[in-house]
């Protein structure tokens, strides 16, 4: 019981953050949900989780999408989850942990400094942005970090940015669910994730107004950094 109501704690918290600042769902929650669910499970159910949170928030901004723009991200992305899954499956837990705990450090690491780099420009770097969130998404959780350097690089406002993100993350999520399966969870633990991700959106919502959105961002930021270092240090500890 201990364990569902900590599973609950972690989406609620994950969902707020990703409602409050329009990212982190993933970068919050997957070092903790595949410390306590496992790599395999964790991963899965974080693509489930921020699928349908991406979904809502897109609710009210699809007429903002670049449909011509978000095709090569998607199609890229659903080339390399594949790949994705495949390493979540055959990998000991050991490795797997290390893997995902450097792909979120190295991931936040890169969002904190805004990198620039010519490969994240035009066609090309769209479909590089998407392969290697494809990639990352199935065998680690988090895809959208390689979507918002791309971003960051192109000099996208947050107008442009939020829609264009839910909509990637829809769409790769829900390709990293075909790919990887449903969460085994219990019906109870079903019950308490859907709960706490609404409870997390009201919460997230309601302290949008009262907190400044670059301090938001970096207490995101800093909380996925944390839990990528401490997931990294657990996997390089059971080699």
């Amino acid at each position: 019981m201990t364990g569902d109501v900590l599973l609950a704690a972690i989406v609620l918290l994950g969902s707020s953050v990703q409602w409050l600042t329009g990212m982190g769902f993933a970068l919050v929650c997957v070092p903790t949900l595949v410390l306590l669910l496992g790599p395999a499970q964790g991963v899965i159910l974080a693509n489930c989780a921020a699928g349908v949170i991406c979904l809502v928030g897109l609710a009210g901004g699809l007429r903002l999408v670049r449909p011509r723009a978000m095709l090569p991200f998607c199609l890229a992305a659903a080339c390399a989850v594949p790949a994705g899954s495949w390493v979540t499956h055959q990998l000991p837990q050991s490795w797997l942990l290390l893997v995902m705990g450097g792909l979120v450090t190295v991931a936040v690491l890169l969002v904190m400094r805004g990198a620039r780099t010519a490969a994240l420009h035009g066609t090309r770097g769209a479909v590089f942005a998407g392969a290697a969130g494809g990639f990352m998404n199935a065998a680690a959780g988090v895809g959208g970090p390689p979507f918002s350097l791309y971003a960051v690089n192109a000099g996208w406002t947050v107008r442009e940015f939020v829609p264009n993100a839910m909509f990637y993350g829809v769409i790769v999520n829900a390709f990293s669910v075909w790919s990887n399966g449903m969460p085994g969870l219990s019906r109870t633990q079903w019950v308490l994730v859907c709960a706490a991700m609404g409870a997390g959106g009201l919460i997230g919502k309601g302290l949008a107004s009262r907190i400044p959105e670059r301090r938001a961002r970096l207490l995101v930021l800093l909380l996925a950094l944390t839990g990528g270092v401490t997931t990294l240090g657990k996997g390089l500890w059971g080699l």
